[in-house]
């Protein structure tokens, strides 16, 4: 694909060098035959001389690109060498390569060439010096013109890049939010089967209604997950295969949540203060996961006697904290070099808020500051 850029490229840089050569072929050849008629338009006998002069000065114009400077020097020494011969040059050669110089070089070359050129001109009665001035203005014209476009490509081209880096962006932030996800299901799917199925296993001897109890809802979680998970990929595989997404996880269902970790015989209780009303989906889905890993957390590293969870509704912010007493040893998430406490971390930034996670005296807890739309109530800092 690179390979037939760059011919491509090729191709069409030899097309637009043609071109030029052919325009500047045309402009000399049409310049030198109006030098040629203005010359002999007053009746003056034709000669070799003039013609050969004007020829050489018209033929000069075909190096304008390259050195536009020469040229307009080879135009007025051809007029200055027809004007003492007796014939009246009309200029036509000077003017364009006045011109020339005038779309080619900076403006402090064109102008510093002006003032002698229109001088010259002016003196040997060949063109006026509105003429001359006129010139000079179409040419820096043109400069002005090609610089403009050629800045509008260039912005184009960074906007594209850049377009390019933020799409690159967005796509590494979609993967790393598809990494929480699948972290948050499968942690917390994987670590509340098994603690159900161990109690199972342990009560089924003695139990075995309650074992089978137990091991109804470890099935119920674990299809739930599952479905989780077949959306999530079913949509990484094709954005367009029709897969439907089922609504995010809210705080509505923080009862649900916290009723599956009690079954799996955690003493957790949930407390919400304040006044509970709507938040933006991101925040509330942001916040249900930090209290599911929070929980998830304690259920793999202690064994608390109490967990409590509180939802805290402020004029400002919500406040999230989860709890335990099972002596310090849910800090080992983070500890031990696993993702749990920083993707916590990373799904409060995400929402502009804060987290800290911490050991206590007797356990550990972890408390998130989310920023909420500001209401009329009084947020209770306490």
């Amino acid at each position: 694909m690179n390979a037939l850029l760059r011919r491509i490229r090729a191709a069409y840089g030899l097309a637009v060098a043609r071109r030029s050569a052919l325009f500047d072929l045309a402009l000399a050849t049409i310049t030198t035959g109006v030098e040629i008629g203005l010359l002999f338009d007053d009746g003056t006998p034709v000669a070799v001389t003039p013609i050969a002069v004007t020829v050489l000065a018209g033929s000069a114009l075909l190096a304008r690109r390259r050195a536009p400077l020469t040229v307009l020097v080879a135009a007025c020494a051809g007029a200055a060498v027809l004007v003492p011969l007796g014939y009246s040059p009309g200029g036509a050669p000077v003017v364009v390569a006045l011109a020339s110089l005038a779309d080619l070089r900076e403006r402090s070359v064109s102008v510093a060439a002006l003032v002698p050129t229109a001088l010259f001109l002016q003196s040997a009665s060949i063109s006026s010096l509105p003429v001359s001035i006129g010139a000079w203005a179409l040419g820096s014209y043109l400069q002005t013109r090609r610089r403009y476009t050629r800045a509008l490509e260039d912005r184009a081209a960074t906007l594209e890049r850049e377009r390019e880096q933020l799409d690159q962006i967005a796509a590494q932030r979609e993967r790393t939010s598809i990494a929480r996800e699948l972290h948050d299901i499968v942690a917390h799917s994987v670590t509340v089967t098994l603690i159900g199925v161990r109690g199972a296993r342990d009560i089924l001897p003695t139990e075995p209604r309650v074992a089978a109890e137990t091991l109804e809802r470890v099935e119920a979680t674990a299809e739930q997950s599952l479905a989780e998970l077949r959306r999530i990929l079913g949509l990484l595989r094709t954005p367009d295969n029709g897969a439907q997404w089922r609504p995010q996880p809210s705080l509505g269902r923080l009862d649900e949540l916290v009723s599956e970790y009690r079954t799996t015989g955690m003493p957790v209780r949930l407390e919400i203060t304040g006044t509970a009303r709507p938040l933006a989906g991101g925040l509330e889905l942001s916040a249900y996961r930090i209290v599911e890993e929070a929980l998830t957390n304690v259920l793999k590293h202690t064994d608390p006697t109490r967990v409590a969870v509180t939802l805290h509704y402020g004029r400002t912010h919500l406040r999230v904290t989860v709890e335990d007493d099972g002596g310090g040893g849910g800090g080992g998430a983070e500890g031990g070099g696993g993702h749990g406490i920083r993707g916590m971390r990373e799904r409060a930034a995400v929402t502009g808020g804060s987290l800290d996670a911490r050991r206590t005296a007797d356990g550990f807890v972890v408390t998130a500051r989310l920023p909420v739309a500001e209401t009329g109530e009084v947020e209770d800092e306490a």
